[in-house]
């Protein structure tokens, strides 16, 4: 059997080979979403330097990030609270200022309680709605599609009965880079 080889850039061609007729695993695509955001925000963590921990049993925050430098005035070690969400049902690269994301008011309100001893985002993830473009492999990278987006909603009101819509900044791409800066600020006595 022959296997597609990846090009000299590395990337394997849209339906070379066996990634278009891959047998997929019969997990839950909402499952599967899950195991994707999380290794994004390893790596995202990994290349911002930051440790990870993830409360055990989870009370509706998903994960610790802490972040250590000499010039954090609070304390060496900051960290903040992180919820994951993850849909296929915005598409890549949302039109506007900000998208639309639906949270039950019981996630919200966590989420948005003030005052806090730790800061508390909400990062949502868009992904490609079939699996098999979520990412690609190649010898100089791995791409993950498509992008995280982050928000602080500290102070966000409860506007419906069950769930409230909030809007998410296309400019806060989650990457190493807004990672960093979010700890910069949280460890000079800001908010993310």
């Amino acid at each position: 059997m022959a296997l597609a080889q990846p090009e000299q850039s590395g990337v394997l061609h849209e339906g070379a080979g066996p990634r278009t007729g891959a047998r997929r695993g019969t997990l839950a695509t909402t499952a599967c979403m899950e195991t994707l955001q999380v290794g994004y925000l390893h790596a995202v963590a990994a290349a911002a330097g930051c440790s990870l921990s993830q409360p055990f049993p989870d009370n509706g925050i998903d994960w610790h990030v802490s972040h250590g430098a000499p010039e954090h005035v609070v304390d060496d070690e900051v960290t903040i609270k992180v919820q994951l969400k993850a849909t296929y049902q915005i598409p890549p690269r949302p039109a506007g200022a900000t998208f639309a994301f639906t949270l039950d008011n019981e996630h919200l309100v966590k989420l948005a309680r003030t005052p806090v001893a730790v800061h508390k985002i909400l990062v949502v993830m868009l992904v490609p709605r079939e699996r098999d473009q979520w990412l690609a492999a190649g010898h100089d990278r791995l791409d993950l599609r498509h992008c995280c987006y982050w928000t602080n909603l500290a102070g966000h009101p409860v506007t419906g009965r069950r769930r409230t819509t909030v809007r998410i900044p296309t400019t806060r791409i989650f990457d190493d880079r807004a990672l960093c800066e979010i700890m910069t600020r949280v460890g000079s006595g800001g908010t993310p």
